[in-house]
C-alpha cells in the first residue's frame, strides 16, 4: 500500500471529516481505548472530528493524515498547541489511529516522525502522551525515543468497560534551525519508518476526549 502522510491545512479540515469517522469507529470496533464505548455511533463520530477541524481551523491544533493511493484516510494524529501560557514551548499528542485493513505497515512509525517535524515547525520542543498498558502502542513509543514516566492503574476503560491502566509518556525535541519555516498548510511529512504492529495509539486519552463533556473542545 502506497501511503502519503500529511497535515491537514485549515480550509480543507472540515473535508476530512467522514474519512477520519470512519477511522475512529473501525478503531473503536476493533477493541481500542481512545476515549470512546463501543459501540460508537457514526454520528458521534463525526460530530467528534467536525470539532477537531474547527480547532484546526483556529489554530489551536495540528492534523496530520495518512492516505491510501485513492486519497482515503487510513491513519491519522493530531498536535494540541492550545495550551495554558505558561506552556508555549510544549504540546500535547492526540488521537493517533490507524485502521485496521492498513496496519503492520509501518504507518504508525511514519506518523510520530511527521508528528516530531510538525511540532519543530510549531516551536513545540516537549511533546506529552499516553496510552494503553501492555499494548503495541506502548511498544512503538518506546521505540521512538518516548520516555516512559510511569503508570497509572484502571485510568481509564476499554471500548467494552473493562478497567485498563495508562502509562504517560513525553519525548523533548531539539528545536528547529534558525530561520526554519513554520509548517502553514498541507505539506508532505514524515519519511520510512520501523514497522508498527500498533492497532491504534491512545495517545491523548488524558484530557482529550474520554475524560471531557462534550461541551468540551474535543481532544
Amino acid at each position: 500500500m502506497n501511503i502519503t502522510i500529511r497535515r491537514v491545512g485549515a480550509s480543507e479540515a472540515a473535508a476530512c471529516v467522514a474519512g477520519l469517522a470512519e477511522v475512529l469507529v473501525d478503531c473503536v470496533e476493533g477493541g481500542a481505548s481512545v476515549g470512546f464505548m463501543a459501540p460508537l455511533p457514526r454520528e458521534r463520530a463525526l460530530a467528534f472530528w467536525q470539532g477537531v477541524a474547527a480547532g484546526v481551523a483556529r489554530g489551536e491544533r495540528v492534523l496530520l493524515v495518512a492516505e491510501d493511493e485513492a486519497g482515503a484516510v487510513v491513519g491519522t494524529v493530531q498536535l494540541i498547541t492550545a495550551l495554558p501560557d505558561n506552556q508555549p514551548h510544549r504540546a500535547d499528542v492526540a488521537k493517533m489511529l490507524v485502521h485496521r485493513r492498513a496496519r503492520r505497515q509501518g504507518i504508525a512509525a511514519r506518523l510520530l516522525a511527521a508528528l516530531d517535524e510538525a511540532a519543530r515547525a510549531e516551536g513545540r520542543t516537549v511533546l506529552v502522551l499516553d496510552t494503553v498498558s501492555g499494548g503495541d502502542a506502548e511498544r512503538l513509543y518506546a521505540r521512538a525515543g518516548w520516555v516512559r514516566v510511569g503508570s497509572v492503574p484502571r485510568f481509564a476503560l476499554m471500548p467494552d468497560g473493562t478497567p485498563c491502566g495508562t502509562p504517560f509518556f513525553y519525548k523533548h525535541l531539539a528545536p528547529a534551525p534558525r530561520g526554519a519555516a513554520r509548517l502553514s498548510g498541507p505539506a508532505p511529512a514524515g519519511g520510512p519508518g520501523r514497522r508498527s504492529a500498533a492497532p491504534a495509539s491512545t495517545a491523548g486519552r488524558r484530557g482529550r476526549g474520554r475524560h471531557r463533556s462534550a461541551r468540551r473542545r474535543p481532544r
